[in-house]
C-alpha cells in the first residue's frame, strides 16, 4: 500500500477485506521518522554553515586555532561508525556475541568522542578563546555542541538496543533498532566531517 493510500484509506472497510496488506516496499514508521529527522537536521546544519560563511566576512571575525585533539576525535568517530556498521552486519547474520561486542564498542567510542570534544573545549578555554570573545569562537562552540547533543540523543536509542541484546532478546526484534543506529551514526559522521572541514577552512 502506498503512503497516499494509507492517508486516504477508509478504516471502516478493513473488516470487509477491501484494504490491501502492506507491501514489501513500505518503510517501517521508525525508518520513515529517521528519514525525516535526517532531512531536518541536514537543513539545520546547512543553514548554520551558510550563516558561518556569511559571518566570516565581518570585521570582528578572528579565526581560532583548532585544538589538535579534533583530529584524534575525528578518527574516533570514524571508528565508531565502522563499529555500528559491524553491528548492523552482525544483526543481519543473527550473531548475538558479535552484535553485542560491536554495539559496546560503538557506544564506548561515542563516549570517547564526546569526552574528546569536552577536552577540546577546555583547551580553548585555557587559551583564552571564550564563547563571547568573538563570532568565530561562538560558532565553534555552537556547532560542536549541537553535534554532540545529537550524538547523546543517539546514545539513548543505543542504550535501549544494547540492553535488549544483553537480556537475550531475539535478534530479529532488535535488528531495526541496530539499523537505525547505524544509519544515524553514519549521518552524524558526515555532519562532523563537514563541520571540521568548515572550521579548518577558516
Amino acid at each position: 500500500m502506498s503512503i497516499l493510500s494509507k492517508i486516504t484509506a477508509k478504516p471502516w472497510l478493513q473488516d470487509q477485506g477491501v484494504m490491501d496488506e502492506y507491501g514489501p516496499w513500505d518503510l517501517p514508521p521508525a525508518k520513515l521518522a529517521l528519514g525525516w529527522l535526517i532531512a531536518a537536521l541536514t537543513v539545520m546544519f546547512c543553514l548554520f554553515g551558510l550563516a558561518y560563511g556569511i559571518r566570516m566576512d565581518t570585521g570582528d571575525w578572528r579565526p581560532l586555532n583548532e585544538p589538535g585533539v579534533l583530529w584524534l576525535n575525528t578518527v574516533v568517530l570514524v571508528m565508531c561508525s565502522l563499529a555500528f556498521q559491524a553491528a548492523r552486519s552482525a544483526a543481519r547474520k543473527e550473531q548475538a556475541a558479535q552484535l553485542l561486542l560491536a554495539l559496546g564498542l560503538g557506544g564506548v567510542l561515542t563516549i570517547g568522542f564526546l569526552l574528546g570534544q569536552w577536552f577540546a573545549w577546555g583547551e580553548l578555554d585555557k587559551a583564552g578563546y571564550y564563547l563571547t570573545s568573538n563570532p568565530a569562537n561562538a560558532f565553534f562552540y555552537l556547532l560542536t555542541a549541537l553535534h554532540g547533543i545529537h550524538l547523546i540523543g543517539g546514545l539513548l536509542v543505543w542504550t535501549r538496543a544494547t540492553f535488549r541484546v544483553m537480556r537475550g532478546t531475539d535478534i530479529a526484534d532488535v535488528r531495526l533498532s541496530v539499523e537505525l543506529c547505524s544509519t544515524y551514526w553514519h549521518f552524524l559522521l558526515l555532519i562532523w566531517l563537514a563541520i571540521f572541514a568548515l572550521l579548518l577552512a577558516t
